[in-house]
């Protein structure tokens, strides 16, 4: 089959928990013949849905089934892309939304918008994705589309407009009224699988009528010449009308809302045929790479086969044959057997086998075009990487990763668990950069860090899960560091003495504190008071001493060192004497400078019913927070804080029970800030203690 670029859709699905995401990839991949039996969710039959692992993303990993999965609706090629739902996991968000064109939106016919879908709305928002919004669950008790359909232009702010109106509600959901087309579909058959399309019933035709109106005002905004002729009493057709729909949607100023229940096979079909006929193609989406030989210059990448190879390896996946890397070619082809160039680790590799997944087995290829997502097998790298060819240099992401701000111990609680979890961490560690192992070099324990307390969590359970393994993880401890808010004068001398040759090095000068960078070494030394040679041994020794404040033992950041003056012995002066002479004249002068601990600070957002809005302001003033603002919309009220990560351990359980389980919080990093004395005074207090305790 000749590719055709313009038939390919790159689309994922995205909505609050629970409003049906897997029943609806279920169905999708039913009605393209991708499976040929629809299994439920929480399904008597005991096999549970081919994509099920959504309703446990958020404690398990992503099988292979949902990374990608390709479907042929028609004569398009739709490739079904799995995006995570939450904000610890930021960094696979992020690259999950980069390979997508578009997105279906889900919600529930009952509850509407919801507070993930706040945040699923805003992500589509910052990536340019364009959507169309799926309105599931219409036979459920209490469903409203059109309420639904006014909370996305009120809560959201988009252009949400009717496409389809239901032919009953509730247990008398039987089809939808096409608004283009003017027909009546009924799903027959034991599956739905059958379309019968029929007149509109008698008592739905005014109501069919006016919102078929708005539609056609709205889309007329997106062509002129489909507004005169409106203007004039034409009547459009339907080509027309969907050139001009397709149009706003793609510029992201319309979404078109579908109907159905997912669970009762009621409207997937029209859904189907709306991701074919609005959403965009790889060509008519802007993509732009870094160049990185430019100082990380945007270049516009074009959807072309004959330029030189730029692709995005956005997810990993341990299976049993190996390491599988889904990628997206953004331009040129990958070929089989040709030599490609990973920008981040600097390495070339060959691509030995080419994949592209098709139903339950993989289908070896030759090559991957542009616009196309395909598996690598064997390559070794990690996720986020892109491999280019042709001589450029781009990177798709600019490589800005957090710094983790949160840290458990973790022990296996047997022998037979070690190798188990040195298995888990190194591969974890690959997938997914803002996820770091480290062993402790005194206690000898393992440390994991991450993001946020469900971030770790996440993995450990996942331990459990995938690699039987089980682990006890110690109290989660923040990562603090020290500062200096004054200047310090240093002048030091190391001498020592010992038959033959000893050492001697004097360093004298000053620290002051930046904020711009960790840590300065300026050298003002006059007349060759320290010769030149043992200038970077000063250097080592300050950046030694760093690495541990001797307040609490934390790193030391922001710190600029000035050496003015220093003596040298012509004998007994080397590297180590003027290294261990640096460490002692920082220590000297990080005392005289006011050293000050520092810890995360988190930018928190927290939503709950505008009745328990006292409660959340008492939650935050209770945790040394800060409020920055707070808006009341539709009876939901949402405050925004700053609160120490320290304050924050086991928080979802309290917020839950303050607002009678109503109120939902997301928390990410936003800076450094100073600890008050009292806290300061406390953690210095426990770090002698411990440091007691250890030289007994």
């Amino acid at each position: 089959m000749a590719w055709d670029i313009s038939k390919v859709r790159n689309i994922g699905i995205s909505a609050h928990i629970d409003s049906g995401k897997t029943t609806t990839s279920e169905r999708i991949l039913f009605y393209c013949n991708k499976i040929h039996a629809i299994h439920e969710v929480r399904g008597k039959d005991g096999v549970g849905a081919v994509m099920d692992n959504m309703e446990l993303e958020r404690e398990r990993g992503i099988t292979i089934q949902s990374a990608a999965t390709q479907v042929q609706w028609k004569d398009y090629t739709i490739n079904l892309i799995d995006t995570p739902g939450h904000v610890d996991f930021t960094v696979e968000v992020e690259r999950s939304l980069r390979v997508l064109d578009g997105a279906i939106m889900i919600l529930c016919a009952v509850a509407g918008v919801q507070s993930q879908s706040i945040t699923v709305d805003r992500q589509l928002k910052r990536y340019h994705v364009p959507r169309v919004a799926f309105v599931n669950k219409c036979d459920r008790q209490g469903a409203n589309p059109i309420r639904v359909c006014g909370q996305l232009r009120e809560k959201l702010g988009l252009n949400a407009h009717m496409m389809e109106l239901p032919i009953g509600l509730e247990d008398k959901l039987e089809g939808v009224v096409d608004l283009v087309s003017m027909k009546a579909i009924y799903f027959d058959g034991p599956n739905g699988e059958d379309l019968r399309y029929a007149e509109i019933p008698a008592n739905l035709m005014d109501d069919a009528q006016k919102y078929r109106q708005e539609m056609i005002e709205e889309a007329c905004n997106f062509d002129d010449a489909l507004m005169e002729k409106v203007l004039e009493g034409g009547e459009p057709t339907e080509d027309e009308l969907k050139a001009a729909i397709r149009k706003g949607t793609i510029a992201e100023q319309y979404v078109g809302v579908y109907l159905g229940s997912a669970h009762v096979n009621k409207g997937i079909q029209p859904l189907l045929d709306a991701v074919r006929d609005y959403l965009p193609a790889p060509n008519e989406v802007k993509n732009v790479a870094l160049d990185l030989d430019n100082n990380e210059a945007e270049v516009e990448l074009e959807s072309v086969d004959n330029k030189p190879c730029v692709a995005l390896g956005f997810k990993l996946d341990d299976g049993q044959y190996g390491q599988l890397t889904y990628t997206r070619v953004y331009q040129g082809k990958i070929k089989k057997g040709e030599e490609l160039y990973n920008t981040r680790n600097k390495k070339r590799f060959k691509v030995g086998r080419l994949v592209r997944m098709n139903s339950a087995q993989m289908e070896d290829i030759n090559e991957g075009c542009a616009g196309d997502i395909v598996a690598l097998f064997g390559v070794d790298c990690a996720s986020g990487d892109t491999f280019v060819n042709g001589g450029v240099n781009y990177s798709m992401a600019s490589m800005y990763v957090p710094e983790p701000v949160i840290s458990y111990s973790i022990t296996p609680k047997d022998k037979g668990s070690e190798m188990q979890m040195s298995k888990a961490l190194n591969r974890f560690t690959k997938e997914d950069p803002t996820f770091r192992v480290y062993t402790d070099p005194e206690s000898n324990e393992t440390i994991i860090k991450g993001m946020g307390e469900l971030h770790l969590d996440v993995y450990v359970e996942r331990m459990k899960r995938e690699y039987n393994c089980e682990v006890i993880t110690g109290q989660p401890q923040v990562a603090y560091r020290e500062s200096i808010s004054g200047t310090g004068e240093f002048n030091y001398t190391h001498k020592k003495q010992s038959g033959g040759s000893g050492q001697y090095g004097r360093v004298a000068g000053f620290m002051e504190p930046i904020t711009e960078k960790d840590y300065e070494f300026v050298d003002a030394i006059k007349g060759g008071a320290i010769p030149n040679e043992f200038i970077p041994s000063c250097d080592k020794g300050f950046q030694r001493a760093m690495k541990e404040g001797s307040l609490i033992g934390a790193p030391i950041v922001g710190v600029k060192i000035t050496i003015n003056d220093g003596q040298s012995h012509p004998v007994d002066s080397n590297d180590n004497a003027f290294q261990t002479a640096a460490i002692g004249a920082f220590r000297e002068g990080y005392m005289k400078a006011k050293p000050a601990i520092l810890e995360p600070v988190m930018k928190v957002q927290l939503s709950a019913p505008t009745e328990f809005q006292g409660n959340l302001f008492g939650l935050i003033n209770q945790r040394r927070g800060v409020i920055v603002d707070t808006t009341d919309e539709n009876g939901t009220s949402t405050v925004n804080a700053e609160v120490p990560l320290s304050e924050m351990f086991g928080f979802s359980t309290i917020l839950r029970s303050s607002t009678q389980g109503k109120g939902e919080f997301t928390m990410e990093f936003e800076k450094y800030g100073k600890v008050p004395n009292n806290v300061s005074e406390e953690l210095q207090k426990k770090y002698q203690e411990a440091k007691a305790a250890k030289n007994k």
